[in-house]
């Protein structure tokens, strides 16, 4: 058996030339060289409600797991390694940097706390490998989808970043369904060296050229910040594109930054519901509630500026960004899903002590119940934690 170390390195350079069908089966020959009998690769499906099994060179004791009902997924609700009760098995979350992407089984005859740590190095590697294979390998992609995607959805889906991301100072993680036939929702968040970037996207209608709109939208905020533009910039600058192409369509947004150093978060609003603020495990009602801009299109910003407002945060405050398809679902029966019910529901998750991607998984399986499992409207979530000082992530 050679080290540990080296059965890593080896992993990582023979990746460079493998195709994401033979992914798991190097991580598997990696774990027999560190001395396991397997691993096994799982990796959540789209709607964050099984785990499937990548191709493996041994065949997967069970293709699928339920996330909410099994050892595997409570790794990865909790994002933390679960041992079987006979001790043979772990199961470990694999992790990129706080995005979580499925769980790695390794089974051995005598798995001690060193072995133990060596498997979690293993699944970060893994982790890791699979990130840098699925953007261009479709086996990867459809491992984690149940049933097609429209078009309008393909094309949002390839414009959004990563479901979670985050420093030790801050977290962001957001949600958005129905995951296979989204079309005017879109959203966005990503980091500099001091500020975080949030931007939710509501485009009118649910077709490709709401999907358009929207992923036109996002190109348009990136391509003005990337080049040093201000949220009065991005404004202008999306309204100009969907004027310019978009002629038919109106699009609400929420578009803002968090200072992560000094805890400033400035925001603009246009015609989109306002962020809920959470303190100390509570709603603080209206404080990010602002006479809100016109809706983006039809040219209503391109001569006047937008209202940029502006707040600071305390640490651990929680900023929730949501679009109406949320608040205004409606059960079988008539009944809004509403602001309260959203809120509480993160508030009792969080104060549970689950991580910001886990509260918005539970929020959104609530959702989802609650409409039956029919969505009338794009429903997209993203929540903002500042967290200065603390061990987060």
């Amino acid at each position: 058996m050679e080290s540990h170390e080296k059965a890593l390195s080896n992993l990582v350079a023979d990746s460079h030339t493998v195709a994401g069908r033979e992914l798991a089966g190097l991580v598997f020959r990696a774990g027999r060289r560190m001395g396991l009998d397997g691993t096994c690769m799982y990796v959540t499906d789209l709607q964050q409600s099984c785990l499937v099994a990548l191709p493996q060179p041994v065949a997967a004791e069970a293709r699928m797991l339920d996330i909410d009902s099994s050892l595997a997924g409570l790794a990865y609700r909790t994002e933390r390694t679960q041992r079987s009760r006979d001790g043979g098995t772990v199961w470990v979350p694999m992790i990129d940097g706080i995005e979580r992407l499925g769980v790695l089984k390794a089974t051995a005859p005598d798995l001690d706390e060193d072995l133990i740590r060596w498997c979690e190095a293993l699944a970060s590697v893994a982790a890791l490998l699979l990130v840098s294979k699925s953007s261009h390998n479709d086996l990867l992609i459809e491992a984690g989808r149940r049933r097609k995607m429209t078009v309008q959805g393909e094309l949002v889906w390839a414009f959004l970043p990563p479901r979670t991301i985050g420093t030790a100072r801050v977290t962001s993680s957001a949600v958005l369904e129905p995951a296979y036939d989204i079309g005017g929702d879109a959203f966005d968040h990503s980091l500099t060296q001091d500020t975080l970037h949030l931007t939710l996207l509501d485009s009118m209608g649910h077709d490709l050229a709401s999907g358009g709109a929207s992923a036109a939208g996002l190109a348009a905020c990136r391509a003005t910040r990337r080049s040093g533009g201000t949220l009065a910039d991005i404004i202008p600058a999306i309204d100009t594109v969907l004027n310019e192409w978009f002629t038919d369509r109106l699009m609400t947004a929420v578009i803002a930054n968090l200072n992560v150093l000094d805890g400033t978060f400035t925001w603009v609003n246009c015609a989109h519901p306002p962020p809920l603020l959470i303190r100390d495990g509570q709603v603080l009602p209206r404080m990010l509630e602002r006479e809100p801009d016109l809706p983006l299109g039809w040219a209503f910003h391109t001569s006047s500026p937008p209202t940029v407002h502006r707040t600071r945060l305390q640490p651990g405050d929680r900023v929730l960004l949501y679009s109406d398809g949320v608040t205004e679902a409606r059960s079988t029966q008539g009944d809004l899903f509403g602001e309260e019910r959203l809120a509480d529901i993160v508030i009792r998750a969080m104060a549970a002590g689950h991580p910001a991607p886990e509260a918005l998984r539970r929020l959104l399986q609530d959702l989802l119940n609650h409409q039956d499992h029919r969505l009338r409207d794009d429903a997209t979530i993203v929540l903002a934690e500042w967290h200065p000082g603390s061990d987060r992530p």
